[in-house]
């Protein structure tokens, strides 16, 4: 009883808080619908509820938007309107520092997020998954040795995390992509990378092999 109801566990659970994930995200998607004037509504012009479309106009919202900026016209007309809104108290800073993390998620420039790294963290005996981002120049310059800046994320949300300046001789480099240490740090371990997934497999293989070996009468002379 306990194993059957486990399993049903293991198969609604994340199949739940996938579909309210997605719920959430159409329902949100299509509050953007608003923008369009009542009569040009999908709600005015057809005769039921078509959820998800505001995703349609989202996209294409962004699509439009994109294929303006890359042209040389666009790219000045919206570089004054950035000038313009940077000078607007408060507002200014908080759009300064959404937008350098956007562009370092997003766009892959600067070293940010670059390189994933060992830590020592929380404690001397104790390993941790970071990654490597910038020392600021005015930081840089303060320290008499070489220094690296590093983002601790927490788990299972790497939004929040903690953020530090180590010699770089106390951080380990390793050969792991930025999407991968996310996946296992979101999924708490769980979620191996794809090469650990192979060799698991083919061990498990090999021991299913024996086993079945084993199991077999031994043939007669």
């Amino acid at each position: 009883m306990k194993k059957y109801l486990i399993t049903g566990l293991l198969v609604w659970v994340p199949l739940g808080i996938t579909i309210w994930v997605l719920n959430l995200i159409i329902v949100t998607m299509d509050q953007t619908l608003i923008l369009l004037p009542p009569e040009w509504r999908p709600d005015a012009l057809l005769p039921f509820h078509v959820p998800g479309l505001g995703i349609i106009l989202t996209f294409a919202v962004m699509f439009i938007t994109g294929l303006l900026i890359r042209n040389v016209f666009g790219q000045r007309l919206w570089a004054y309107a950035e000038k313009a809104m940077l000078h607007v108290p408060f507002v200014g800073s908080i759009y300064k520092g959404v937008k350098q993390v956007s562009d370092t998620l997003l766009s892959g420039q600067g070293n940010s997020f670059r390189k994933v790294l060992l830590v020592r963290y929380p404690h001397p005996n104790a390993w941790a998954l970071a990654f490597q981002t910038n020392v600021p120049n005015e930081v840089g310059g303060l320290l008499d040795e070489d220094y690296v800046a590093v983002f601790i994320p927490t788990t299972p949300s790497p939004v929040n995390g903690f953020y530090f300046y180590l010699r770089k001789t106390d951080t380990i480099e390793i050969d792991m992509s930025v999407d991968v240490a996310l996946r296992t740090i979101v999924s708490m371990g769980v979620v191996a990378t794809s090469d650990a997934a192979l060799a698991q497999a083919e061990i498990e293989s090999q021991n299913s092999e024996s086993q079945n070996s084993e199991s077999q009468p031994p043939k007669q002379p």
